[in-house]
Formats: structure tokens, C-alpha cells, sequence
């Protein structure tokens, strides 16, 4: 008897470590996201008001750093095998979750042209605006391929969230850069609202994808899947490239880029880098969550990214970019004020499949 009490205690410490490690995973995922989304569009404009042209190249490097996901990978797979696992393997992917991987790769690199095209036209205040519309599509896809529940406090969220981005059109037709055409202006917004729409078909794809795979669901497995989308997204890009003579205009390009040769291939890595955070972020809070948390996510840190942009860029902060913050930290707050409700209804012993922090 006394066997089996410290054995279920034994169990009971061991869920409580794997619920801890969970919700630990989630801020760390996160955090890279918040710093991904915030940190590289930012680069991203960088690149394009010093001299930057090139929307291929721009494109190519949202997801080219795919290689320095292997660090982790790697880590991980070191990790299991002095454990005791030896039959882990690297990658464990299985053909259907592959060949899934496969094409979310495609549209994520034809969403990264998308979404490059818009950043190379419109100020980053107005692209980042535009992009914010994507959990309405997140929400929207979310319900029709994962089948999401939403409750009251998820609904509210949404709509505060939205509301705040509505809010900052009031002011987005002030922003064009005096340099830019109508037209070209227009351009932009379309293809930015259409990167913004694929992407809210993507975020949902890939809880799909988790769903239906017929495989342990690990955080390595998120990273293979990860590594697969965008070695493919990549793949797309650089045909892009290569139709476009871009690779051989770079060292032009970078002698007379306004800061510098070398600041020229600082920026480019950097872009690379911080996007790098951000795709591994959103594909690793869709793992510890769900895909809406990772579209509300993006769609919270809207204001953080305008006030950076007033900040390097000199954007003009109104009273409405105030108010859209606000508002999109209030829906922030409502969604997980709904989560630990949620949390707190469930019957002990059962695990909480919704993580929150």
C-alpha cells in the first residue's frame, strides 16, 4: 500500500516537472516569436530605405538561416541518445508529415515574397497594420480546419485585437512615403493583405499537421518540421532569385548601400536571424498551444512594432497607434484571463492541454 502511494506520488511530481517544462517551452516560444516579429521587419525595412532593392533577396532571407536550427536539433538528439535512447534518430519525420512540411514550405516561401513586396513599398507602421489582419484569418481557418472552440474571453480577444489594428487605419492613408506612387502604394497593400491572408491559412495548417500526424509529437519533431518548411521556402526563393539575376547584383548592391559594405551583410544576416526566431517561435507556441494563441500573439505586439518604428524610422505616433495599444493589450490580457478560467474548471488529476503562463 505504501508502495503504491510513494509510486503515484512519483507520477504526480513527474506530470507536475512535464507541465512545468511545457509552460516553460511556451515562454521561451514566446519570447523568440516577440522578438522575431518585432525585431525583423524592422531589419527587413532597414535593408530596403539604405539601398535595398532587392525583393527576392529580402524574401530569400525570412527563411534562408533554416540551417542554424540544427544547433537545437542536434542538442537534443545528443541528449536523448546518453539517456538511453538509442534508437533516436535525427530526423523522424514520416513521408506524410514530410511531404505536408513540403508544401507548407512552398506557400510559406511564396508568402515571404508577398509579405517582402509589401515591406519594399509601404512604411513599416502600414505593413505591420495590414499583417495584424491575419488572426481574423487565423481565427477563421483555425475553426474550419482544426475545429477551435472559442469561448467568450477568445472571441473578445479577437475582437479587441482587430479593433485596435481597425483603429490604426484610421490613420494609415497619411503614411505613404512622399517618393512613391499611387499605384505602387496600392501594390503593396495588396500584396501585404494577401501575405496576411496565406499566412492565416499556414498557422492553422501546421496545428493540422500536428493533429494528424501518426508519430509522437515532440518539441523535436516541431523543429524538424520547421527546418523541412523552410529548407522549401527557401528553395522557392532562390529560383525567384536566380530567374532574377539577384545573386550576381549583391556585391553591387552592397558597395553602394548608404551604411557601409560590411553593415550591408551585417543586416542581411541579421534578417535572417531574427526571422529565424520568429517562424521557430509561432510553429513552437502552435506546439505548446494552439495556432490562434500564435496568430494573437502576432497580432499583440502590432503596437510594439509601430513604436520601434517611430523610434528608428521617425514614423509619427498618433493618438490612434495609443489606442490600438491599449486595446490589443487588453484583448492580450482577456485571452489568457480566459485560459486560467479555463485552468481552473478542470477536475484535478487531468492534464491541462492548454498551457498558459
Amino acid at each position: 500500500m505504501e508502495t503504491g502511494i510513494i509510486s503515484n506520488q512519483q507520477e504526480l511530481n513527474s506530470d507536475k516537472m512535464s507541465n512545468s517544462m511545457k509552460k516553460a517551452l511556451l515562454v521561451l516560444n514566446c519570447i523568440m516569436l516577440g522578438i522575431g516579429n518585432c525585431g525583423g521587419p524592422m531589419v527587413q525595412r532597414l535593408y530596403f530605405v539604405k539601398g535595398g532593392s532587392r525583393i527576392w533577396i529580402s524574401s530569400w532571407l525570412l527563411t534562408a538561416g533554416w540551417p542554424i536550427l540544427f544547433i537545437p536539433l542536434i542538442c537534443s538528439f545528443l541528449y536523448k541518445r546518453r539517456n538511453g535512447s538509442q534508437e533516436t534518430k535525427l530526423f523522424s519525420l514520416k513521408p506524410s508529415v514530410f511531404f505536408s512540411c513540403v508544401t507548407l514550405g512552398v506557400l510559406t516561401g511564396l508568402d515571404d515574397y508577398l509579405a517582402a513586396y509589401g515591406v519594399s513599398r509601404l512604411p513599416v507602421s502600414t505593413s505591420a497594420l495590414i499583417m495584424s489582419t491575419q488572426l481574423v484569418f487565423t481565427a477563421g481557418f483555425a475553426f474550419l480546419l482544426v475545429k477551435q472552440k472559442f469561448s467568450p474571453f477568445t472571441i473578445n480577444a479577437v475582437f479587441l485585437i482587430s479593433i485596435g489594428a481597425m483603429v490604426l487605419a484610421l490613420h494609415s492613408s497619411t503614411d505613404r512615403p512622399d517618393h512613391e506612387s499611387s499605384i505602387k502604394y496600392y501594390e503593396g497593400f495588396f500584396m501585404t493583405l494577401g501575405a496576411a491572408v496565406l499566412y492565416g491559412f499556414i498557422l492553422p495548417s501546421i496545428e493540422l499537421t500536428f493533429k494528424r500526424a501518426k508519430q509522437p509529437i515532440t518539441y523535436s519533431l516541431a523543429m524538424e518540421m520547421q527546418i523541412v518548411i523552410s529548407f522549401f521556402a527557401t528553395a522557392f526563393c532562390t529560383i525567384g532569385m536566380l530567374i532574377n539575376g539577384d545573386f550576381e547584383a549583391i556585391p553591387q548592391e552592397a558597395r553602394n548601400f548608404e551604411l557601409g559594405e560590411v553593415t550591408y551583410y551585417v543586416i542581411l544576416s541579421m534578417n535572417s536571424l531574427l526571422w529565424q526566431f520568429f517562424f521557430l517561435g509561432a510553429i513552437g507556441v502552435i506546439f505548446c498551444a494552439s495556432s490562434l494563441l500564435s496568430g494573437i500573439i502576432i497580432a499583440t505586439l502590432l503596437p510594439v512594432t509601430e513604436s520601434l518604428a517611430v523610434l528608428f524610422f521617425h514614423d509619427r505616433f498618433q493618438v490612434e497607434k495609443g489606442i490600438s495599444l491599449a486595446l490589443s493589450l487588453w484583448g492580450f490580457i482577456s485571452y489568457f484571463y480566459g485560459e486560467l478560467i479555463h485552468a481552473k474548471k478542470m477536475k484535478p488529476g487531468l492534464e491541462i492541454t492548454l498551457m498558459i503562463f
